[in-house]
């Protein structure tokens, strides 16, 4: 395959994926707006740490200023000065899959195509807050429609792994991310650990990447942060977990290292962070700092995106 081909397979899968993550994002920050004020009448910072979560605070204030719920929306969702809003990474998506329309199969340009469109008529009018949960879930949908229709008619050749390589990446970064944002921002410096904002972040966190079922399945009591940083940083067998990711990366880099008889630093850096995440337990991580950990971890993953861009994609 052409290395320009497979970027744009994999900046393809970076980008609708992205986008669901800024739903997501978003989706955290309107539950957490919709909370009773009741709790303990403290203010949240819940729209400011959306922004975080998606790394674009500078960008925010040099455009818009003060963090508004209506501010943030059209920041996150439409914003042209967000290369990173839903409205750009559903474009650049677009671009990238007309580039490489022929690796794609007609139901997988249909989900992008289709996705796109939908957007373009949100666009044209202002979504208000109370209106923002119908848009999130068009475009999760939209996210998982394209997924699903890679999964399921898509050839298991270098296509599809560069496109897999693309969405673990991604993924695994904006589960870092989200739980180091939650760590550090949004629990009021008022509000106790284990309280009632406390214990209502983590359920809309694990309700955002579609985990608290299976919080429930696997640890069977109360919401607990570490916990939950568990299910989300070493268990396997859930899908957004870091060491999930980790464990499909290597996977298909070895996939592409037998098709293509070489191996190199790409494989070699995914196999060291899936064996220091499957070796580690919890209570090591939070013992020398969670916070310290997913920062090394986001560097981790970078140095990643790096190493399979300057072995394959270049």
């Amino acid at each position: 395959m052409l290395s320009r081909d497979a970027d744009s397979l994999y900046w393809l899968s970076r980008y609708v994926e992205r986008a669901e993550n800024t739903a997501r994002i978003l989706d955290v920050a309107y539950r957490m707006a919709s909370m009773p004020i009741s709790y303990n009448d403290l203010e949240t910072n819940e729209w400011e740490s959306a922004l975080i979560t998606a790394g674009g605070v500078d960008e925010f204030r040099a455009t818009y200023g003060e963090a508004t719920p209506e501010n943030v929306i059209e920041f996150l969702a439409f914003s042209e000065a967000n290369p990173s809003s839903i409205q750009n990474s559903f474009d650049t998506a677009r671009q990238n899959a007309r580039s490489v329309r022929s690796a794609l199969t007609s139901e997988m340009w249909e989900a992008i195509n289709s996705a796109w469109l939908d957007l373009r008529r949100y666009k044209a009018r202002k979504i208000k807050v109370e209106d923002l949960p119908k848009f999130l879930n068009l475009v999760k949908e939209a996210s998982l429609r394209y997924d699903g229709s890679a999964m399921r008619t898509m050839l298991r050749n270098d296509a599809y792994w560069f496109s897999r390589l693309g969405l673990y990446i991604e993924r695994a970064d904006n589960t870092a991310r989200v739980l180091d944002v939650k760590y550090h921002v949004l629990l009021p410096q008022d509000a106790p650990v284990g309280g009632g904002i406390d214990y209502y972040q983590w359920a809309a966190i694990l309700r955002s990447v579609s985990a608290l079922v299976s919080y429930q399945w696997v640890y069977h009591q109360n919401l607990r942060p570490w916990l939950v940083a568990d299910l989300l940083i070493l268990r396997e067998e859930m899908p957004r977990s870091l060491a999930a990711c980790y464990g499909a990366l290597s996977r298909h880099l070895d996939d592409l290292s037998h098709r293509y008889g070489t191996s190199g630093a790409a494989q070699r850096q995914a196999r060291a962070t899936h064996a220091r995440l499957t070796n580690r337990n919890i209570e090591d991580i939070f013992q020398h700092g969670l916070h310290e950990f997913l920062q090394d971890f986001l560097a981790d993953n970078n140095r990643l995106s790096l190493a399979i861009s300057n072995q394959y994609l270049c």
